[in-house]
């Protein structure tokens, strides 16, 4: 995503200001300049009117937009480190918690300590959230936050507290479900074009072809943001379970009698909400969605990626780990077959085949895995955890470079069944267990044939 596109909303924001008198300071924020920074601050905190607040608040905005990356991380150091906790009054308050005697007296220092706690800046947070597209504001500040705290502790600490913040804003409750056609505004088509993150779309005529026809896509829009969807998934009508990304992609012919909704992109549109975890409630909101608008449709799955499947497949092979059938359907040519320095398999069939098992063996296996109470992929883990079952592999389902780089071309449907997807989910956030169908469990090759 390019930072233009990324900071489309902060520029919304600059452009609604009443631009109030300006507090002029250099682009990497010297330190004469954080001092009047912090100043600000306490500026805008010492205020009581709302709309003299505010516009203290306006001031601190435009000067932030002035500022690079270096600059930036001096702005948010200040904030972190000169408007958190007070050290003295949040360890006296935890001295009256531990002297307490009575439990009146217990709840009323639990009291003092709750307030002690807080840092100064979360009332800077909420005077930004009141600005015109403050919302807007604070989620590209985030995503700047992201990039820098890095183990910084105070640094963290505010990620801890915007995160916070964020996820009251952008509770699921607060938000509206819509489909996105061809109709809507030309800022939320870009916006679908700009960030989806799973298969990249070339060109206007690519995503027209993805809202058309048997093709759907939805997304989570908030209140603050109205043309730009939060997070959005991609789905194609079919008959039975997609094998092939590029026939799914690139289908001419619509499906008029579809029984099957495959979701194949889920894409998160803000980075300042990574963490905020809204693509589980909207699969669900979107299947009841598909189930209302076309009641033919009966199957809810997925072709999705392996991202870390190739990578986790090298490890294997040099550790000595893969199962004495993978290694003989792999053959001598194992280690340049998985690192990809042979891809003659991705033209001869015959080669291609004689492999087959081998790696779909390691990849059933791969998926499977559970450590620390959770599978080894990312995005298993995130159908897992919503309450989907591993119900097939396809072998060579995304012949395209970034799919072979990934997984070796193969992809994996996860299903959902509406009235199995709370008992599963339950089953995987207890004790790891990974509902798997018949077909996936019996790719495992363990001996030699």
């Amino acid at each position: 995503m390019t930072e233009a596109t990324r900071r489309r909303p902060f520029r919304g924001l600059l452009r609604t200001l009443r631009r109030p008198r300006a507090l002029v300071v250099a682009p990497g924020l010297p330190p004469g300049d954080a001092t009047r920074v912090a100043r600000a601050i306490d500026d805008v905190l010492a205020q009581r009117e709302t709309n003299a607040q505010r516009a203290a608040a306006e001031r601190l905005v435009v000067a932030y937009a002035g500022l690079d990356p270096g600059g930036r991380r001096r702005f948010l150091e200040v904030l972190a480190t000169e408007f958190g906790t007070d050290a003295a009054t949040l360890d006296r308050a935890v001295d009256r918690v531990r002297v307490a005697r009575t439990p009146s007296e217990r709840l009323v220092a639990e009291r003092e300590l709750r307030r002690a706690v807080i840092p100064r800046y979360a009332s800077w947070l909420h005077v930004i959230t009141g600005l015109p597209h403050g919302v807007a504001y604070l989620v590209d500040l985030r995503a700047d936050l992201l990039t820098m705290h890095g183990d910084d502790p105070a640094l963290g600490l505010l990620d801890d507290e915007l995160t916070g913040h964020l996820s009251t804003l952008f509770d699921v409750g607060l938000l509206e479900l819509r489909q996105i056609t061809w109709d809507p505004p030309a800022s939320v088509l870009e916006r679908l074009m700009a960030t989806e993150a799973v298969h990249k779309m070339n060109g206007w005529e690519e995503l027209r072809h993805r809202l058309d026809g048997d093709q759907r896509c939805y997304g989570f829009f908030h209140p603050a943001l109205p043309n730009e969807p939060i997070v959005f998934v991609e789905i194609a009508l079919t008959h039975g379970l997609a094998d092939n990304l590029p026939e799914l992609l690139n289908r001419d012919v619509a499906i008029d009698d579809a029984d099957t909704a495959i979701f194949y992109s889920i894409t998160s549109a803000q980075p300042g909400l990574a963490g905020v975890h809204l693509g589980n409630e909207l699969i669900k909101q979107v299947v009841d969605e598909l189930r209302h608008e076309a009641d033919h449709v009966r199957t809810f799955a997925t072709l999705s990626p392996l991202p870390g499947f190739r990578a986790w497949l090298v490890g294997q092979l040099e550790a000595g780990a893969l199962t004495p059938a993978e290694l003989e359907a792999l053959g001598p040519s194992a280690r340049a077959l998985v690192t990809l320095a042979d891809r003659s398999w991705l033209h001869d069939s015959a080669v291609g085949e004689r492999i087959r098992p081998g790696i779909m063996s390691a990849a059933a296996r791969y998926l499977t895995t559970v450590r620390d109470g959770r599978v080894l992929d990312p995005v298993a883990n995130f159908h897992l955890s919503n309450g989907a079952s591993l119900e097939r592999l396809d072998w060579l389902a995304n012949p395209a470079p970034y799919g072979i780089e990934e997984s070796l071309g193969v992809m994996v449907n996860y299903r959902y069944d509406r009235s199995k997807i709370a008992s599963y989910a339950a089953s995987y956030l207890t004790d790891g267990s990974v509902s798997t169908s018949g077909h996936v469990r019996n790719l495992v090759r363990t001996t030699k044939l």
